[in-house]
Order: structure tokens, then sequence, then C-alpha cells
């Protein structure tokens, strides 16, 4: 039987280790299914409900399994609705290659339908972006296309007119100087470690540092044992980015949780009062929560040359792998005999557990946010895979929702992107059919792409949906109040039974509403063999704290209640008994 040029693209594929393609077939790809149609031995095609959602699993497949995320688009619609999963993999750094098909090579450019030049799109998005030229380009493309986008962590794209996709491989096809099989699939992986004078002159600086603060992200998370060894030395406290929450786990004697308007109290002292800040594997974008330019010397371990020195002006940048840099460095580091600074930072942990303990136990009507997540965090398995999706939904899974040794976290980190959750967890889950994956979502998030609950059901995945279900736009509620001094607006949502939902779907939905009865229902829910949906109802105007409310968020929040807030008494109340409740 003849190879097409789709067969060529596929079993190149194949070649490179990828075993799942996530997409929506259409006409523009037709080539391209059916030799996924031929080669369904060797590798899986899972069809989605709306190509963002593949976009979003190749994303959470790559950031879960460390290997390339596939998706799959036709041409014009289906090429641009895969845009925001591909952003989300850009801006946390994950490699993705995207493949979209064009329409018939000789109409491209002259108005024909969904004539959308779907490379000139990708500009943007794709490090390496190609559009295929013919049946004998394909080979050295996707060798290229992926090979760029596993070695600089980023996204890849390959879009693939109609017509080339069925055409024979014919030797007559190719160029003089397209010598048959001249490229290559070995893999190859640097040294990637800093310059010996960099490393003597990040030690002095370190060894001199009488409170340091390391802030770990997500080029840290193979980077455990290390991170706690160089804060053992130095006594030091390891604050965590969103994307490096499973960087050490939460009991970790040495860590202070994470960081930003959704962090801890202690975690925020600690960069307040440090002197030396060593951060490892971040771009932490929120500058507002490092220390003040000037207050604090820094290292920067990073493997991304361009992000050095990009949140804060650090003295010294260590270029290279998180793992292997703090090995180098961990010879040089001298043990600090004054620990106080660790101390204070355990100290403070403690107390901010009591008071997160004391907010999750709560027992009012309509039931806390706190007291799901806290549930939930109790039950999860220790090698539980949790996806977590944007809103106010990320400061109870950040706050409440411990990360334990052998659980993998996410999100949608730097594009921070609503409706994340439930595609990456159906990722998760094919990448790791033992494991327990559960997506922790709000109502809006999941709303959006809540049809993939049905991709779940299709492919037998028994995946775990809690959705967090408060009415509003929560983050953005706040956002409106605490920032602008605004009234909230347009940010109520009309109610939807996910519960029901669930069951039309073909899978378990449960409902929990009482505070008191939220572990059992929990404990149920988690049992069940298949997918299952458990929607948890509850209070809308528990505002998502600050760890320190500062005089202008304060002064914005009264001014939101003055100029007409619509829930203002109720808002005052709760805000109020939840500051007093952190005080005693």
């Amino acid at each position: 039987m003849a190879m097409t040029a789709a067969d060529v693209l596929i079993e190149s594929l194949i070649d490179w280790g990828v075993d799942v393609v996530f997409g929506l077939p259409g006409d523009g790809i037709n080539g391209i299914m059916e030799s996924l149609r031929t080669h369904k031995d060797q590798i899986r095609f899972v069809q989605v409900r709306h190509e963002e959602s593949a976009a979003f699993m190749a994303c959470g497949y790559a950031k879960f399994t460390g290997k390339l995320g596939v998706c799959l688009a036709t041409s014009g619609p289906g090429g641009i609705h895969l845009l925001n999963g591909l952003y989300d993999a850009k801006m946390d750094g994950q490699p993705v290659l995207a493949i979209t098909g064009l329409q018939f090579h000789d109409l491209i450019g002259t108005y024909t339908q969904q004539d959308v030049a779907l490379d000139r799109l990708y500009m943007d998005v794709a490090t390496c972006n190609e559009r295929i030229m013919g049946p004998t380009h394909v080979e050295n493309i996707v060798d290229l296309a992926v090979r760029i986008a596993l070695s600089y962590r980023t996204v890849s794209h390959i879009t693939f007119p109609v017509d080339f996709q069925d055409m024979e491989v014919k030797k007559r096809q190719r160029s003089k100087r397209n010598i048959p099989h001249h490229t290559s699939r070995a893999e190859a992986e640097g040294a990637m470690l800093a310059d010996p004078s960099d490393l003597d002159s990040a030690a002095e600086i370190l060894n001199a540092g009488k409170k340091i603060a390391i802030l770990a992200g997500r080029g840290a998370l193979h980077a455990t044992v290390e991170l706690e060894q160089t804060a053992e030395i130095h006594a030091a406290s390891i604050v965590k980015a969103l994307l490096g929450r499973d960087a050490v786990p939460d009991d970790s004697p040495y860590t202070t949780g994470t960081i930003g308007l959704l962090g801890t109290r202690p975690s925020q002292e600690a960069m307040e009062s440090c002197d030396t800040l060593l951060m490892v594997g971040t771009s932490f974008p929120y500058l507002e929560f490092l220390p003040k330019p000037g207050e604090a010397k820094g290292i920067q371990i990073e493997l991304d040359p361009k992000r050095i020195g990009l949140r804060f002006p650090v003295d010294v940048g260590l270029v290279g792998d998180s793992r292997r840099v703090l090995r180098e460095l961990l010879p040089r580091l001298k043990r600090k005999e004054n620990r106080s600074f660790l101390e204070k930072a355990q100290k403070g942990m403690e107390d901010w557990r009591k008071v997160m303990k004391e907010r999750a136990a709560r027992r009012d009507v309509p039931m806390k946010p706190q007291v799901i997540a806290r549930e939930l965090g109790q039950r999860l398995s220790d090698n539980a895979i949790v996806s977590c999706d944007s809103g106010t939904i990320a400061t109870w899974w950040a706050r409440h929702i411990p990360v334990k040794a052998g659980q993998m976290h996410s999100l949608s980190g730097n594009l921070a992107s609503m409706a994340n959750g439930l595609p990456y967890t159906i990722a998760a889950q094919i990448a790791y059919p033992n494991r327990q994956c559960v997506a922790f979502v709000g109502d809006g998030g999941f709303s959006m792409l809540m049809a993939e609950f049905a991709t779940a059901v299709k492919y037998k995945l028994p995946i775990k949906v809690v959705i967090v279900k408060n009415g509003t736009l929560g983050q953005i509620k706040w956002e409106q109040m605490v920032f602008l001094g605004n009234p909230e607006f347009g940010v109520e949502l009309h109610p939807i039974d996910f519960a029901a939902i669930a069951r039309a779907c073909g899978g378990e939905g449960f409902t929990s509403e009482d505070p008191a009865e939220c572990g059992r229902v929990v404990e149920q829910f988690l049992n069940v063999p298949g997918p299952a949906i458990l929607q948890a109802v509850v209070d809308p105007l528990e505002p998502p704290l600050p760890a320190k409310v500062t005089a202008e968020q304060a002064l914005k929040f009264a001014e939101s209640l003055v100029r007409g807030e619509p829930n203002r008494t109720k808002i005052a109340l709760t805000a109020i008994s939840d500051k007093v409740r952190e005080l005693v």
C-alpha cells in the first residue's frame, strides 16, 4: 500500500514516541484522520467536543508527563479554536505540537471556504510555525517541529493543505537537494550546568546572607531533594509560586506555601524581611510581592537565559537545569548556625494553619468554599493528580488542599485562563489510567467547556470533578470591589444543576450543601468507579482575602460598598467576621 504524506506525519510522530493526539475531525484534515485510523494500534486519537479543549489537553499532558503534547484541528475555525490552549502551553513553557489543516494548496488566498492563513495567525504563539509545501516536505518539518517543541519547551505548529495529505509520496516529487531521510530523531540534552565562577559568586552571596528566602517555580518541580537540602543548610524558607506548588510537599518543615494574593502570610513576611532571595526555576510575574530592588541580594537559577533578571535585579544569574545547578551549588554552601529566620517562618506557618483550619471547620450555611476544599484535600490519594481552574477557586486550592509528596498539582499559570481544569484532568487520566485524577473548578470556568465531561464518559475515564458553585464570577467580582472600588457588575451566573448534567452525560452526579455532611458526600463521590461530578453549593459572599490587606485595598473595598454594592451589608459582615477570626 502506498504511503501518503499524512502517513509520513503520523509515522514520524510515532517514531518520536507520541502515543496520543487530542483533536476534533473536520474536512480540512481528512487525510490525517485516515492515517490516524490506519495507525490506531500505534497511536490513539481522542475526540474532543471543542478544539480549545484539545489544546488544553495537550498542554496538561505535557505538564504531567514531561512528554510532547499533540493537538489536531481542521482548517479555519478549528485552528482558531486551538489558540487559547496553545497560549497556555507557551506561557507555562510546555512542549506542544499543534497540527492544523489548510484548504487546497492552489486555492489558498483566493477567498475560498475556511481560507484562514493559520501559519500567519500562529506567528506569535508558535516558535516553530511552518506550512507543508508538498509530500516530501513533511518528514523534514515534523522532525524540526518536534525537536524545537521539546528542546525549547514551547509550541510548534504545522499547517497542512488538505490535498497534500492523501497524496502518495514518490521519489520524483523530491527536490534535488532534499536527500531522503537526512533528518534525525536523535534526542540530545546539554549538560545545562552553570559556569563555575558564577557558582562561586552565588555561593559567596548566599553564605553571607543572614535571612534567605527561596522562591521555587515550575522549573524546580524535579528538584525537591536539592531544594530541601539548600533550605536546611541555610535555614531558609521555601516560598512557592503556584506552578511550583509540588516542588516540595506542604508538610515540608521548610516551606511557607504559596505567594501572591492567594498566598500565605508567612510567605509574604519572608519576602518582606529576607536579605537574600534565591529564585529557582521561576518567573513569578507579580513584582509587588517580591523584595523591593535594593532591599535584598538576588540569585536566579533559570534554564532560559532571557528570563534572568526579568522580575528582580539579581546579582548572579545561573543558567541551567535547576536540579543540576543546585547540586553544583550545594558543596559550596556553608551551614548557618543562626536558624531564627526559618524558625520564625515555621512558627508563622503553625499560626497560619490554625487560621486556615478554623475557616475550613465552619458550619455556617451557606457552606464556606474552604470547607469543600479541606474535605477533598484530606481524602485525596497519595499519588493524586489535581488540576485547578482560574479564579477564586485557585485561592481555596492553594490554601486548603495540601500538596502531598507523590502528588502532582497544576493550573493555568501565566495565562491564568478559565476552563483548563477539566481538559487537564482528562489528559492526566489518559496519561495515568491508574491514578486518581481530580479537577477542582469553579462554576464559571467549568461551564465554558463542560461538554468535555461527555468525553470522559465516552472514553470511560474515572475522573472526579469538584465544582465549587457560588453562582458568580468570583475573582472578577472581588477585583471590581477591592482593586477598583466599584460595585460588582455583570458577574452573576444563572444557576446550572451540574449533578443533573453529569447524569445526562452518563456519569454520576452529587450535590453537597450542608457542611456537616460534606465529608461524607466527598467520600462517596471519590469512591464511585466511573466519571463523576460533585457540585458544592457555597457562599458567594465569602471573600478570598489576601494574606495581608493593604490600606488601599481596604479603602477601595469600603468605597465599593458605599457606591452601591448590592450585597454590601452581608459582604461587610462576612469580611469583618473573617478578619476577627484571623486576629483572635
